[in-house]
């Protein structure tokens, strides 16, 4: 497939790619010094901080203002402590703090570990208003349910961020917290008059845009009074309209991954996806995760294609490759700058953590952790108390595969700690536990987002608002247990 050399080019420089490994491989490089925008780094991307920097000082060798970004949220989404749990707690425990000034210095410190590693754009932070309990996909991730509180963090994290030279992507516009599916396997419908959406969802857009984020990142959603029968990311009325023109926002349109089926299949491919996504007025296309070179210059001919069958004007991809160039030459360099991490994450934890009930009496308990599975956004991250326990007996099971006797067994008349997150919609927790505590002291620790549910007879409800490192160790603390 031939490809006029200057419209590659162009349609390189909108689209975020990604490769395997600890190494860039010779065509992400080579792909980088062609005119690519950049790259998103993942888990499977990270040993440690000294390979991340030696990585990103490879990529920016080929171009100076390449952009490297992450999914660096703190809480349950990290990518940096993939391999151990983030060292900050995230959204919810953030919001339940209520502090903005904290806020501030929580995404200041994750900033200046980001440019220690030569990251330069954070995918982050998550704005959305978490209205719906059973939401798969934000929960713990936002900072609550209340607009303003959300709205007031928001602007404190994309300060914190841009304070430390780091380009902040507030995301998802206009508002993913309501939903009860997931982008990533579908299409969520999100069918509320405008009105509400202007009162419950768009007040944290309105904050980031005031507090001059530098980039907004798209939702898979579909809002039918505003999108109509597209995805947001897809919507000249979602994107020019009301992101543009009505909330007044000049810097760069990120589309969430367009890999997503929520994409996908409004789309009818990633292709066809991205040509959408630029004429709707997005400007940078984040491909996903499961990237190659021939994924790239498959996007990339489709873009060239469209300009050249006038389908996707000329003037809107050299327009959103501008924005995306100012971005990337305003952004921090690597830094060698102290960036690890420091204790305030673990402060900001033990602040979030609620008691309700009494701890009183806990003594030596059996621990017993409530296995779950994650999400993909999360992605398979530790959790739980088990590594900041003082050696009390630790144990994992599945909740539909256990029952209250061999618990109370195993407990051996010890008080029971059960440890989850989002436990109310955990099949078989709800049922375990209050069969253990109408006859037995037990206690929870709830680490995922706060439902109304309360177990009856429970000794004490322990909430922590995230199961990051800090979270967990926060907890143990609560329970005088750690070690």
């Amino acid at each position: 497939m031939s490809i006029d050399p200057g419209l590659r080019r162009l349609a390189l420089r909108t689209l975020l790619a990604a490769f395997p490994g600890h190494t860039p491989p010779g065509w992400a490089i080579d792909l980088v010094g062609a005119g690519l925008a950049g790259h998103t780094l993942f888990g499977t991307n990270v040993a440690d901080p000294a390979q991340v920097a030696t990585m990103t000082a490879t990529l920016r060798a080929a171009r100076p203002d390449v952009l490297i970004a992450i999914d660096e949220e703190g809480g349950d989404v990290t990518r940096l402590a993939h391999a151990t749990g983030s060292p900050y707690p995230g959204n919810a425990a953030l919001g339940a703090v209520d502090d903005p000034d904290l806020t501030r210095a929580v995404y200041r410190a994750i900033g200046d570990e980001l440019a220690t590693c030569g990251i330069n754009l954070n995918l982050a932070p998550t704005v959305d208003v978490n209205t719906a309990d059973d939401n798969p996909i934000i929960g713990t991730r936002s900072f609550g349910a209340d607009p303003a509180r959300v709205a007031a963090h928001a602007a404190a994290a994309v300060t914190g961020l841009q304070d430390a030279g780091i380009a902040a992507c507030a995301k998802h516009f206009p508002g993913h917290g309501a939903t009860v599916t997931d982008s990533h396997l579908e299409l969520p419908v999100v069918d509320v008059p405008l009105r509400v959406l202007r009162d419950r969802d768009l007040p944290p857009f309105a904050a980031v845009v005031g507090a001059d984020t530098r980039a907004i990142m798209t939702a898979h959603i579909r809002v039918p009074a505003l999108t109509g029968d597209a995805p947001a990311t897809l919507s000249p009325d979602a994107l020019t309209g009301l992101l543009r023109q009505e909330y007044g926002f000049t810097g760069v349109i990120v589309t969430d991954a367009l890999e997503m089926r929520g994409a996908t299949l409004a789309a009818g491919g990633i292709v066809p996806a991205a040509v959408a996504a630029l004429a709707a007025g997005a400007d940078l296309l984040c491909v996903g995760a499961r990237v190659d070179q021939s994924l790239v210059e498959r996007i990339a001919a489709g873009i060239a294609d469209a300009i050249t069958d006038g389908t996707l004007p000329v003037g809107r991809v050299e327009q959103a490759g501008d924005r995306v160039g100012a971005l990337a030459s305003t952004v921090r360099r690597a830094s060698d700058a102290a960036g690890g991490p420091s204790d305030l994450g673990y402060a900001a934890a033990r602040l979030a953590v609620r008691v309700e009930g009494s701890l009183d009496g806990l003594g030596t308990p059996l621990v017993v952790h409530l296995a779950t599975s994650s999400t993909i956004a999360e992605g398979r991250v530790p959790w739980g108390l088990g590594p900041h326990l003082d050696g009390t007996e630790h144990r994992r099971v599945v909740p539909a595969d256990v029952t209250a006797d061999a618990l109370r067994t195993a407990a051996a008349g010890r008080p029971l700690v059960l440890v989850g997150r989002h436990i109310h919609r955990v099949p078989g927790a709800r049922e375990l536990i209050e069969t253990l505590a109408a006859g037995y002291p037990v206690s929870v620790v709830e680490m995922g987002w706060p439902s109304p549910w309360r177990p009856a007879g429970v000794r004490a409800f322990v909430t922590t608002f995230g199961a990051s490192h800090a979270n967990g160790r926060a907890a143990a603390e609560a329970l005088g247990l750690a070690a």
